[in-house]
């Protein structure tokens, strides 16, 4: 194919991907993750700031219902690179994550040996203001542990765009830039140190401790930086991460995979999360975060809220714009909805709305989630802190 084709959606290639539709989806590399580690826990909650004790505290995960330390819920991600949804096919055609669905019937405990499979599931073909021509697709995934149980499942989705066509559009090319001055940083500082986890059973939220227009406790991250891309990635492992000749063997395989940096060296293509200057080759004034990584710091801000007690069943998220190199995103969260636990009268569920918002006050991913929280852990005190806000 000569280099003016490279990047641009062809009906050819369009055919040969839709008929996999349906199909099982396998790839060459090992996942990064297969065993739920107390390192792999501990890079996980450091890369994304996660703080529940249920993750990084031994001794009080010991004393929970549970028993025992448990990863992230969005942890499951490193479990396979399909987990974002499948995105082989069109080669040379670049592709952002856009969001996840995800559904968890039980955590994924310390030592739990977990599997995936994957079925690609969507090809479907969008108008596009960023791009030429713009295909959402999806794939659904279940994470199976080692005794055969399904403990989740995810349904993701990324779009595949043209990269020339993104570039010479330039949407973004006026994007606001962010820099910081002590006294902003030491505002940040100050949302941190706010950041409340309950860490006792005395602090338990309980169903009846909630109601329609609750706030949740807002949670910040960033400013985003490349340093924060490379603690995701050592969290995460990444799509295409690779050195070497290991990296040269991939690219004899998928010739187009890669995107030329400055020097004329084959990059791959989540380099653009760290390197502005490849991200602006693909329409981007900036390097940007990584969509799974925002959907699991608002899985960080749902598990903190409800507790040890408390369980993140349903999460969905759409990643609406980019998270660039000097944003601070603000995580939001807002009581939609109580369900009565129906059978199980020990339970009740809660529906939320949630929000990442960066400091222009744009959205950056919005969605919604279901959570479980005992009944017979109601107190004043949670009440106190289901109502918090900063």
């Amino acid at each position: 194919m000569s280099p003016k084709h490279l990047g641009i959606i062809e009906d050819t290639e369009l055919e040969r991907l839709r008929s996999k539709l349906g199909q099982v989806v396998t790839v060459n590399d090992s996942p990064y993750l297969t065993e739920v580690t107390r390192d792999s826990i501990r890079r996980w909650a450091e890369g994304t700031g996660d703080r529940s004790p249920l993750s990084t505290d031994p001794v009080r995960a010991a004393q929970s219902s549970v028993g025992t330390l448990t990863a992230p819920p969005c942890m499951l991600y490193a479990f396979s690179k399909l987990t974002i949804g499948y995105r082989g096919g069109l080669p040379g055609v670049h592709s952002m994550f856009a969001g996840s669905h995800w559904r968890w019937h039980e955590p994924a405990r310390l030592g739990d040996q977990i599997s995936t499979k994957t079925v690609f599931a969507g090809l479907d073909e969008f108008e596009s203001r960023f791009a030429g021509r713009m295909f959402k697709q999806s794939s659904r995934t279940e994470f199976v542990r080692g005794d055969g149980e399904v403990i989740a499942e995810v349904f993701g989705w990324g779009m595949r765009v043209e990269r020339e066509t993104a570039r010479e559009k330039g949407k973004y090319s006026e994007t606001a830039r962010k820099s910081y001055t002590a006294e902003d940083l030491e505002k940040v500082s100050e949302l941190y140190e706010a950041e409340k986890v309950r860490v006792a059973s005395t602090e338990q939220l309980g169903w009846s401790d909630v109601k329609v227009g609750d706030q949740i406790p807002l949670l910040v991250r960033g400013p985003y930086s490349a340093t924060i891309a490379v603690a995701f990635e050592q969290a995460w492992g990444g799509l295409f991460i690779s050195a070497h000749g290991y990296w040269f063997d991939k690219l004899k395989e998928h010739p187009r995979l890669g995107i030329m940096n400055e020097y004329g060296v084959p990059e791959p293509p989540e380099a653009v999360h760290w390197d502005s200057a490849l991200a602006r080759s693909v329409g981007v004034p900036d390097a940007y975060d990584y969509g799974p990584e925002r959907i699991s710091w608002i899985a960080s801000m749902l598990t903190e809220w409800v507790g040890m007690e408390g369980f993140l069943e349903e999460l969905y998220v759409e990643v609406r714009g980019f998270n660039l190199v000097g944003d601070i995103t603000y995580l939001e969260g807002e009581v939609t909805e109580l369900i009565d636990g129906g059978d199980d009268d020990s339970v009740g569920r809660v529906k939320v709305n949630v929000r990442a918002r960066n400091q222009r006050d744009d959205t950056t991913a919005k969605g919604w989630a279901i959570v479980r929280l005992p009944k017979e852990h109601s107190n004043e005190s949670s009440r106190t802190i289901s109502n918090g806000s900063r």
